[in-house]
């Protein structure tokens, strides 16, 4: 990693040593999450390993908030600032990929696997507020720090439920990390807006063959209502986006199914626009009902507003990054990454070097995170590290290779090094955090932030469970023995 400037504070240059001496562990952890690879929802054992390595380092620990069996809250301080980490930790389906092979090859065939990185990124968090804790207690620091992990972030679930029940509610600022393959911070609208939603239609069986006329076919329900949307989109606005899979169309052809069901994301830059979109897909999807004979009921499984992302905390952070500077990769590693390129049929550039600039009133992208409602509750910041390879999209087995290699490891001490580093500075300098919150204010031009999650809707808590029961136990053989030991001596 390049050499930080000789100008750290004290507080900066404790963390940084901690994590240094540290590094095995984080990379422990990395690879751990990694083979662990549970969906969303089933973060079992990689809640268990955060929740316990936070607990041993002197954080109180809350776990299953909001319903969520894989969800915590790791709280240690007392007072203002309170400063609020948070990131996810789920895998993707079959996304299986074995680390350090520049060719497809699943560890298990068609198991979930880590083609993204949030395995990194739960390193990430962890070794970040294990070492702000130390400097916390070491300099006799005032402040709070609450660690959050985010279940199913793929399905865009966890983090609208922990704003609407509160637990936001006291915070002064929020950071989250997701990995990349370079450093970035933004400010401005950065992601989406997203609301996922099932619609599930019942009818009635008959014999498909002998009797078609007695029954009334869900499947149809479905497909119209697809045909709806399909017709519709000539009249959505251009940032629009609306998709589905089907989850249910019956379970052979000679019976018509009494049941179907499918699960709609919709998309657009802000919250009005994705709930516009949803009110229209549910009176596209009662007209379905109404062709169909059939009924039709409509679940949410969540709801997000757009991240955003605070100047102030940006501007900060970019400063810590230039601070830790980039990684320094070694020949093998570089050449890793343009083998992983050239397999991939992407342009072949080897890692990145260079530290991005800041990016002011950033191009809003059409993707989604879980974490947009935090940012307008409260001023945040999402950052980007670097420790996978450029030019690679994730959920392709391309964004696998990297994420258990040593690519993976330096990324994720410097992305923990620029976490911890950004803490220190809130802690030290109040004016920091109350300049956050008046261009927080400033930035949300009088829109008045509401939930967009039902008052009473519950968490998925049966989500990928089926997934994960035929596919944990084939995994488990390829868990790594060695465990995680952070120590602050």
């Amino acid at each position: 990693m390049s050499k930080p400037s000789d100008h750290l504070s004290p507080e900066k240059a404790f963390c940084f040593d901690y994590l240094d001496r540290n590094a095995k562990a984080i990379a422990a952890l990395n690879d751990s999450v990694f083979y662990f690879a549970e969906l969303g929802m089933q973060e079992r054992e990689t809640s268990r390993l955060m929740s316990e390595l936070l607990e041993a380092g002197g954080f109180r620990v809350e776990r299953g908030i909001c319903g969520f069996a894989s969800g915590f809250c790791a709280t240690y301080g007392s007072g203002p600032p309170v400063i609020a980490l948070h990131t996810e930790y789920d895998a993707n389906p079959d996304n299986s990929q074995a680390a350090g092979v520049p060719e497809p090859r699943p560890i298990v065939e068609g198991a979930p696997g880590h083609c993204e990185g949030h395995n990194t990124n739960a390193a990430v968090l962890v070794a970040a507020a294990l070492a702000a804790k130390s400097a916390i207690e070491r300099f006799g620091l005032a402040g709070t720090l609450k660690v959050f992990g985010a279940p199913a972030e793929e399905q865009l679930i966890s983090r609208p439920y922990y704003v609407r029940d509160g637990w936001f509610d006291n915070v002064d600022v929020a950071f989250a990390d997701h990995i990349a393959s370079a450093y970035s911070v933004g400010y401005g609208l950065i992601q989406s807006a997203l609301i996922s939603a099932t619609f599930t239609f019942r009818g009635e069986t008959a014999h498909a063959g002998v009797a078609p006329w007695k029954g009334r076919d869900a499947l149809d329900g479905v497909v119209l209502m697809d045909m709806g949307l399909a017709q519709y989109r000539e009249h959505m606005q251009p940032a629009m986006r609306a998709h589905r899979v089907i989850t249910n169309g019956g379970q052979q052809p000679n019976v018509i199914p009494r049941l179907a069901s499918v699960w709609w994301f919709f998309r657009d830059v802000g919250a009005d626009g994705a709930f516009r979109l949803f009110e229209q897909a549910k009176r596209i999807a009662e007209g379905a009902a109404l062709m169909s004979s059939t009924s039709v009921e409509v679940d949410v499984m969540s709801a997000v507003w757009p991240v955003r992302g605070n100047r102030t905390l940006a501007e900060l952070i970019q400063r810590e990054i230039e601070l830790v500077g980039m990684p320094d990769w070694s020949k093998e590693e570089d050449e890793l990454a343009r083998a992983v390129q050239a397999a991939a049929k992407v342009p072949v550039e080897g890692l990145s070097r260079t530290i991005e600039p800041i990016r002011g009133a950033a191009v809003q992208r059409t993707s989604a995170n879980d974490a947009g409602d935090i940012s307008w509750k409260v001023p945040m910041a999402k950052f980007y590290y670097p420790a996978n390879i450029p030019n690679i999209n994730f959920h392709h087995w391309a964004a696998g290779v990297a994420l258990a290699t040593s690519i993976a490891h330096k990324g994720a001490l410097a992305g923990a090094k620029v976490m911890a580093a950004t803490v220190m500075q809130c802690l030290k300098t109040p004016a920091v955090v109350e300049e956050a919150k008046r261009t927080f204010i400033q930035e949300l031009g009088g829109i008045k932030y509401r939930p967009l999650l039902p008052p009473d809707q519950k968490p998925p808590v049966d989500l990928n469970r089926a997934l994960m029961e035929i596919y944990r136990p084939l995994m488990a053989a390829h868990y790594i023995k060695e465990k995680p030991v952070f120590t602050s001596g």
